[in-house]
């Protein structure tokens, strides 16, 4: 049986339609419907009932789609062995938020180029959501997530470092520079230039922040990090933002800390799908990433012990 066939149908399965699952495939409608019907002629059975709403897999579609997914699954460990004698090469697809792919991930590009420059690296920027639905879909070989706990069936992920989140204001902004540290109370009453909702570690502070008594803080989103980080260096209010996005900024003085409450770490997670093998460009790249926050983490372990 050719797994292109396969491929097909987990690809509708997951996305309930022809138009999407032509989308995802990078094909014409006409050949999704092609295969699916020319795999329902094979296997003997109907997979999926055409209803207004989309395609919705009937009962025997439901129980050979675990079997399918074992297949290509098969397969793709068959092609990864099969070029374990070889030279690591390949594309890898990593999905990530801004936060990480503006301050991380050029690194490890620029690492892998120099140790491995058959390996090309796509980053794709998305959301959690969006990076857990596309290692889920097969476009993402892994992705980097922001997040304190990654709970999804479907997928492993790793915790492989802590990211220290800094309080940011302009150095002329009356909370700037002093001893007494801010109070919750004060800060809720302050305007705030946030990440958008999505983003772990602004969603956070703003749940906090709303939770004071009598809160009346402003809070405005940004789609980007850089739009929030010009904002507060014009003085026009604060933010929260993970230290490695802002330390150029903090040498040079166009931002600096506020002396505030205590903040968490934000957690960075390595996620990977359960059920696919990766192959040895994925494996290197992921073991590129690790080896960067594992190095970060001596930079800033050694910057303490000097202070």
């Amino acid at each position: 049986m050719d797994t292109r066939l396969l491929q097909t149908f987990t690809a509708l399965a997951r996305t309930g339609s022809f138009t999407g699952a032509a989308a995802e495939l990078l094909l014409a409608q006409s050949t999704v419907t092609a295969q699916i019907k020319v795999l329902e002629k094979a296997l003997g059975t109907r997979l999926f009932d055409r209803l207004a709403r989309g395609a919705v897999l009937t009962d025997a579609g439901r129980r050979l789609l675990t079997s399918a997914e074992e297949v290509l699954e098969a397969e793709s460990r068959l092609l990864a062995a099969a070029a374990e004698d070889g030279p690591i090469a390949g594309t890898v697809v990593v999905g990530a938020g801004e936060t990480l792919c503006s301050a991380h991930l050029p690194g490890v590009i620029a690492a892998l180029r120099s140790r491995h420059p058959d390996v090309e690296v796509h980053l794709q920027p998305c959301s959690t959501a969006s990076a857990v639905e596309g290692l889920r879909a097969g476009r993402l070989d892994c992705a980097l997530l922001l997040e304190d706990r990654v709970d999804h069936p479907e997928l492993t992920a790793e915790c492989i470092a802590g990211q220290p989140l800094v309080l940011l204001c302009a150095p002329d902004h009356p909370l700037a520079g002093r001893e007494r540290p801010v109070t919750w109370l004060e800060l809720a009453q302050e305007s705030f230039f946030l990440h958008e909702q999505g983003c772990s570690y602004s969603d956070w502070l703003a749940q906090r922040l709303l939770a004071v008594a009598g809160a009346q803080p402003r809070l405005t989103r940004f789609g980007s990090i850089e739009a929030a980080r010009s904002c507060v260096a014009a003085g026009l209010g604060l933010t929260v933002l993970p230290r490695a996005n802002v330390a150029e900024a903090l040498r040079d003085g166009r931002l600096t800390a506020v002396h505030g409450p205590s903040l968490p770490d934000v957690s960075v997670h390595l996620a990977r799908h359960r059920r696919r093998h990766p192959s040895r460009a994925a494996r290197t790249v992921a073991a590129e990433v690790v080896r960067h926050f594992r190095g970060e983490r001596e930079v800033m372990s050694e910057e303490r012990g000097n202070r």
